[in-house]
């Protein structure tokens, strides 16, 4: 053996448990709850990324908690973590505004600082600023656009074909629809400049942060790195164009990143362009990822359920009759979808506790008819309290207003009934959902 390889494989055997005896004693004053912090660095993510890929993540953390409880310490991609679950941990962690997170260090790496790591009076001035920006006052003046975006899409995307993917189209829809409402007239350009970057940092959120090349995280990290930089151009022409509008006593905000700087010139926060950088990221991670989920699950399940289905067709075609075939959805319009929302809720994979809710795994509606049976904190698909989802009102608006156009339109039906899915770090159908679609007249207006 060279005489130099021994020394190299002592010293890459003694880092390691250097590593972890240093962890060891770094914590060792604090008090911790039970569990274990893993190996150093790594921990418990490689365990965690298979369960979630196998979708046995419910188990897996049933798992931790059955052998130390309802709240425990771990280690998960870069960062020292507590898992807490129960309606007990729900109450703490959405009821306390000076509870700080820290998020993992891949989160970290990759989107920044947003709201999700604030707390105290900085977590109320910019979720108040946030909430007034996705206000139903503001979302009502958004439906338009809208149903405008989701008419372009499906008229491109989805009439006069005879088979889809529904996952990367509903992506592209809820990018599409996120980008127009944060960048404004410019949401075109912008958007096709994020087509191929977003998706890419969005997969590296769930991954170990190490920088080496060709790995989901460096990939990730180096167009979360872009993204950063187009953005940052942006809210910087941004500025600029508001303080020359309010020199001459004018200033119109249409788009995000004019609205957060207006707010700040005015006192309202004292954000700087980066953390505003970082909030429009976090938006666009919300707006894309869970929404395009949520509407490709219900998909997915109305497939297989035909009564559900012939409600939600009832309440939309009324809606459709109603109107002309180009009349623009309303809020008023949206506001009569409340059979439809109901049934968006019931596909939420947070209530899967069966002492609270039985037979948890079946696709059933009527569980959340009457709501104010369900204990408080047991289920919060948009979090609660101090730390409710400032966009709840905006994703449910959205998901309505696609499903209107697809329910109006077409008959789908599975292509692969057996398929799977996986999470990574949403729900992922393994094949991305292909439908073939069946063409419906729209209903006959009443008016006409």
């Amino acid at each position: 053996m060279d005489s130099s390889i021994l020394p190299a494989l002592l010293i890459a055997l003694f880092i390691p448990i250097l590593l972890h005896l240093v962890t060891r004693f770094k914590y060792s004053s604090y008090n911790l709850p039970p569990g274990s912090l893993g190996f150093p660095f790594v921990g418990q993510s490689i365990s965690f990324l298979r369960a979630l890929r196998s979708n046995t993540d419910h188990q897996w953390y049933q798992g931790r908690i059955g052998k130390y409880g309802p709240v425990s310490k771990m280690w998960l991609f870069g960062s020292p973590a507590v898992l807490m679950a129960g309606p007990a941990a729900n109450r703490f962690i959405f009821s306390n505004k000076d509870l700080l997170f820290t998020g993992t260090r891949s989160m970290n790496l990759l989107s920044g600082r947003n709201i999700l790591m604030l707390s105290g009076e900085e977590l109320k001035q910019v979720r108040g600023a946030l909430q007034n920006f996705l206000s139903p006052e503001m979302v009502i003046r958004y439906v338009s656009k809208m149903d405008e975006e989701v008419r372009r899409h499906v008229k491109v995307n989805w009439v006069g074909h005879k088979t889809v993917k529904v996952l990367p189209l509903a992506k592209r829809l809820t990018l599409d629809i996120i980008c127009s409402v944060i960048f404004g007239q410019e949401a075109g350009s912008v958007r096709e400049a994020l087509a191929t970057d977003f998706p890419a940092m969005v997969r590296a959120a769930l991954s170990i942060p190490v920088k080496i090349p060709f790995t989901r995280f460096s990939r990730g990290l180096s167009a979360s790195q872009r993204i950063r930089k187009l953005l940052r151009g942006i809210a910087r022409e941004r500025e600029t164009l508001l303080q020359q509008q309010q020199a001459h006593g004018a200033s119109a905000a249409d788009d995000f990143f004019t609205y957060m700087l207006a707010l700040r010139a005015e006192g309202a926060h004292s954000l700087t362009v980066e953390d505003i950088v970082d909030n429009a990221i976090f938006l666009l991670i919300a707006g894309y990822e869970t929404t395009s989920v949520l509407i490709t699950f219900m998909l997915w399940h109305l497939d297989k359920e035909p009564e559900v289905l012939s409600k939600i067709t009832e309440e939309q075609d009324e809606i459709a009759r109603n109107k002309g075939p180009e009349d623009a959805l309303t809020w008023d319009d949206v506001s009569r979808m409340k059979y439809t929302w109901k049934v968006f809720t019931a596909q939420s994979v947070t209530h899967l506790d069966a002492n609270i809710f039985p037979e948890p795994s079946n696709f059933d509606p009527a569980r959340f008819e009457n709501n104010s049976s369900i204990p408080p904190y047991c289920f919060v698909p948009f979090g609660g309290g101090p730390r409710m989802c400032p966009g709840n009102e905006f994703a449910r608006t959205e998901t309505l207003v696609t499903m209107h156009s697809l329910v109006t339109q077409f008959r789908w039906k599975l292509c692969c009934k057996e398929e799977s899915y996986k999470k990574d770090p949403s729900p992922t159908p393994l094949l991305g959902l292909p439908v073939e679609l069946e063409p419906r007249c729209l209903p006959e207006n009443a008016h006409a």
